[in-house]
């Protein structure tokens, strides 16, 4: 029987992905991914809970992967952060983007890059677990329901 790997995994096995320090990624590029796997995340929760069309998804979807709701999630968070997932998220934080938020301050949007670092920190370490055991904490503490 074949064992169980992450994506992750699964990714640098298949496409030859070389093993790199991610302490040496800038806060941006580790809230890219963040962001991605963020998205993934909540789309996944949404679609577990019933099949509907597009456009409802991505509706129920866009009410969790904004800015402002991100900064809220990462300051319900803080205090539960490790000092290493603090110093990640304020170096996402203070990242100097050259974009900004539709709908959002430029304070949630950098909370929301930083909490997006943090994200992408926590895939790359291969901890999934605790990534989302921080996201359901903070939708828990936010009293926010998929």
């Amino acid at each position: 029987m074949e064992e169980s790997i992450t994506i992750l995994e699964a990714i640098k096995r298949d496409f030859d992905c070389k093993d790199v320090d991610i302490r040496t990624y800038s806060p941006l590029t580790l809230a890219y991914i963040g962001d991605a796997i963020y998205d993934l995340v909540i789309r996944t929760i949404v679609v577990e809970r019933g099949n509907r069309s597009a456009n409802n998804l991505h509706k129920k979807t866009v009410t969790y992967v904004n800015a402002r709701v991100q900064a809220k999630m990462i300051d319900a968070l803080e205090e539960e952060l490790t000092e290493e997932e603090q110093a990640v998220y304020h170096r996402g934080r203070n990242a100097k983007s050259y974009t900004s938020a539709k709908n959002a301050s430029i304070i949630e949007y950098r909370k929301a890059t930083g909490l997006e670092a943090l994200c992408g920190y926590l895939y790359l370490r291969g901890e999934q677990e605790r990534m989302l055991a921080l996201i359901r904490a903070a939708l828990t503490k936010l009293g926010m329901d998929i």
